[in-house]
């Protein structure tokens, strides 16, 4: 799959924050093939970018002191103005949880929480414009939000990044929304309030691409890290729920034709 720019209001860049960074590189690169790079510069706090075929795939950063969250994926939706993003995300009823900051000559950066609690970022590119590759193996495939209060997070984020929704489902053992810009179907939103545990809040996940779901939850465990639903078959594809050796959490989805 050729190169790729992310339109306005969709999913366009991933990063983890893990508490230590030489285990998941090793860990991300052996699973999935990629290599890292590290930004030198101290404005980056030692940021990394994982690539795939000389293309931008995920980022990686140290976790910072007093960060609530551990090791986490977080997912990224492209904007034209951050911080004019981040006010529509208050507005609607979510939570600045980072303003508005500039990184470098890369572009600006926020962090919000939904009315859910879900958190997700913010990106307005400037030199860096995001995934280089999707769709693929090894490359991100697809990003959705398990929320536990699906009713309110449906208007806010057409609120903020005008997204609309085509049902999917609807009944009370599976309502889930597609979401879309334009006629291009982004992410997806599940209501996760029957399932989800009380102790654990709503979040967004992402799902990595593989040509053999089973074997790539086999190179998981085989270099450290744990599955936390085995592989099946749905409608979409055979999925499996894993997480790297420090605990972060992904979705195994095979490349549907």
């Amino acid at each position: 799959m050729p190169a790729r720019t992310a339109l306005d209001g969709t999913p366009c860049w991933i990063d983890l924050t893990s508490s230590d960074t030489e285990v998941a590189k090793s860990f991300y690169t052996n699973v999935f093939g990629w290599q890292t790079d590290t930004n030198d510069d101290p404005q980056y706090g030692g940021y990394a970018i994982f690539s795939k075929d000389g293309q931008p795939i995920a980022g990686l950063g140290p976790q910072q002191e007093g960060n609530p969250y551990g090791n986490v994926w977080t997912t990224y939706i492209s904007s034209t103005d951050a911080a004019t993003s981040a006010s529509k995300a208050e507005a609607a009823g979510g939570m600045i949880m980072m303003p508005s900051m500039q990184v470098g000559p890369q572009g600006s950066m926020a962090i919000v929480g939904d009315p859910a609690g879900a958190v997700v970022g913010i990106w307005q590119a400037d030199q860096h414009h995001g995934f280089g590759l999707v769709g693929e193996a090894g490359a991100p495939v697809w990003h959705e939000t398990l929320s536990k209060n699906y009713a309110a997070v449906l208007p806010f984020y057409t609120d903020v990044f005008g997204w609309t929704y085509e049902s999917i489902g609807d009944s009370d053992e599976f309502r889930y929304s597609q979401a879309k810009q334009g006629d291009t179907v982004v992410a997806g939103l599940m209501d996760a309030s029957s399932f989800l545990p009380a102790e654990v809040p709503s979040f967004w996940q992402v799902y990595f691409g593989a040509d053999d779901t089973d074997a790539a939850v086999a190179k998981v465990v085989e270099f450290g890290g744990s599955v936390l639903r085995d592989p099946e078959d749905t409608p979409f594809g055979r999925l499996a729920s894993v997480a790297d050796p420090l605990g972060a959490k992904f979705q195994i989805s095979t490349i549907m034709e």
